[in-house]
């Protein structure tokens, strides 16, 4: 999941009003099919002015997985549990502070987090083949099942929001995943 646990046990993200976030009804979804193309971005013929672009990248990330968000409370987990599982499922086993480094808090946030996993039965402390001296923290299967299946969740949803684009847009956003992964990269390198 691409949230932290940090980001997931904070509530600093701004806050844009319905109509700023694109959204014909308050209490409603995103109209994506009538967006008007933000400011800077279209229509100009020139470059696209990178602050606009970036404030664009912030605004739809932020509403997108708050959206999710949704979809993912239907796991049962609390947030952080579930971005920990995560990294677990598809990164594979680590030691408590890569884990703890991996989702951006202290070791003693991410052992109250891998304790809550555990006691639900879905990690386990491993021994660490090399150092007798630590622990790797895995998934168990029942973990990796509840993971894939909120994983599951989350790309029906996607197929859903994404049918309901209008065709000509649809290979936009298909071209614009690789380079968010890209951006993600890069700003993980300024940090």
């Amino acid at each position: 999941m691409a949230s932290s646990a940090r980001e997931m046990e904070t509530s600093d993200e701004p806050v844009e009003s319905p109509a700023a976030a694109g959204r014909a009804d308050p209490a409603g979804p995103p109209d994506l099919a009538r967006r008007a193309d933000p400011p800077g971005l279209a229509g100009t013929g020139g470059p696209p002015d990178l602050a606009q672009v970036a404030s664009a990248l912030n605004s739809g990330a932020i509403h997108l997985l708050r959206s999710l968000a949704a979809v993912d409370r239907q796991s049962g987990l609390p947030r952080a549990r579930l971005s920990a599982l995560s990294v677990l499922v598809f990164g594979g086993s680590r030691t408590l502070g890569e884990l703890a480094a991996a989702e951006g808090v202290a070791g003693p946030t991410m052992t109250r987090i891998v304790d809550g996993l555990i006691a639900e039965h879905l990690a386990e402390r491993r021994p660490h083949p090399t150092d007798g001296r630590a622990v790797l923290i895995a998934a168990t299967t029942a973990g990796e099942a509840l993971m894939r299946t909120a994983q599951r969740r989350r790309i029906d949803v996607l197929v859903t929001a994404v049918s309901g684009l209008p065709p000509d847009q649809r290979p936009i956003l298909a071209a614009a995943g690789p380079l968010l992964d890209e951006l993600a990269a890069a700003v993980r390198g300024l940090s």
